[in-house]
């Protein structure tokens, strides 16, 4: 049976991450709490709004309420990556060579690991950056659509339309694909080598987490009562294609998906602070934690995929032994 080892904590859990096999927990009050031969703790903003781990799971990027951007090692140590005054960092995202990639008001920033750093102007607010899995390009999500940048080059941006709010965006593994949750209950996608569209709507909520599987041929979702998982191995995506659920569970939503680093198999956490995991080849279940007291916020598996970290929306966290 799995065993869980609790860590209560006192603020909303904006992300977890494993830094050097070790979980990291960051809270919105801008404290990063860490289990490393014991709970330590190291404030790094007033105000945290979004985390990432870096393209080595080697350290933390953090964008805060304090206008700065940060990256703090697994041994707690902060460094300030960028200030841009009194503004709102709302997402970070790390990209290749020691970019980082963050989104203030209308406006997307790159810093590249030698300090330089590039600022692009959107008519509206950036919601959401992500970089591209290789070659420098930077997608940003916006009203009524996407931007991909170059900012190594000064190419013209490329512009995806699609009507609505696009709220967070993820390029698939492979590259082919960028997707994008909206205001509305759905993901639109893009098929980056022609344009094609790619609508994927009939969730019963919004959809607020995604997460690739190890080959990028599964994207899970949150957004329904239970996870919903969109097949991409062909080469027009989810097109005509039914999704798989697992882990539904009557009215109680899914808040939280997250795929194991090796396996096609999903850790699903839901808004009544429940943790399964479910098999995609055959839909199998098992139960890693029972209610809590709020939602799950946040979820990550260790490197090898033994071990998942979780946080909730009232601050229960803990690391959930899969082995027992």
């Amino acid at each position: 049976m799995p065993t869980v080892a609790p860590l209560e904590l006192d603020n909303h859990c904006i992300a977890v991450a494993w830094l050097n096999d070790i979980p990291h927990f960051a809270l919105a009050d801008g404290v990063v709490h860490r289990l490393d031969n014991g709970h330590k703790w190291t404030e790094v903003h007033d105000g945290l709004l979004a985390a990432c781990t870096d393209e080595k799971n080697a350290s933390l990027i953090t964008g805060g309420e304090d206008g700065r951007v940060a990256k703090i090692s697994f041994e707690g140590s902060v460094e300030t990556l960028a200030e841009i005054g009194r503004k709102w960092v709302t997402s970070v995202a790390a990209g290749p060579q020691g970019a980082v990639g963050f989104a203030v008001g209308r406006n997307a920033y790159v810093r590249f690991a030698d300090g330089k750093q590039r600022e692009f102007q959107h008519p509206r607010s950036v919601e959401d950056v992500a970089f591209a899995p290789k070659g420098m390009r930077l997608a940003v999500a916006r009203y009524n659509g996407a931007t991909l940048h170059f900012p190594a080059t000064d190419g013209k941006p490329t512009e995806l339309e699609w009507s609505g709010a696009h709220t967070s965006i993820t390029f698939s593994p492979d590259g082919k694909f960028l997707v994008s949750t909206m205001q509305e209950n759905a993901l639109h996608g893009w098929k980056l080598a022609d344009g094609k569209h790619m609508r994927m709507a009939g969730y019963p909520a919004k959809v607020k987490s995604f997460s690739w599987s190890t080959k990028g041929k599964w994207l899970a979702t949150s957004g329904a009562p239970g996870a919903v998982i969109w097949p991409f191995q062909a080469k027009d995506g989810p097109m005509g294609k039914a999704p798989l659920e697992l882990g539904t569970r009557g009215d109680t939503m899914v808040t939280q998906v997250c795929c194991h680093p090796t396996e096609d198999i999903a850790a699903i956490g839901y808004a009544d602070g429940m943790i399964l995991a479910g098999r995609f080849a055959d839909q199998k279940e098992v139960l890693l934690r029972r209610q809590g007291k709020g939602a799950i916020t946040a979820i990550a598996w260790d490197d090898e995929g033994r071990r998942l970290a979780f946080g909730t929306e009232t601050g229960e966290s803990g690391v959930i032994d899969i082995a027992g």
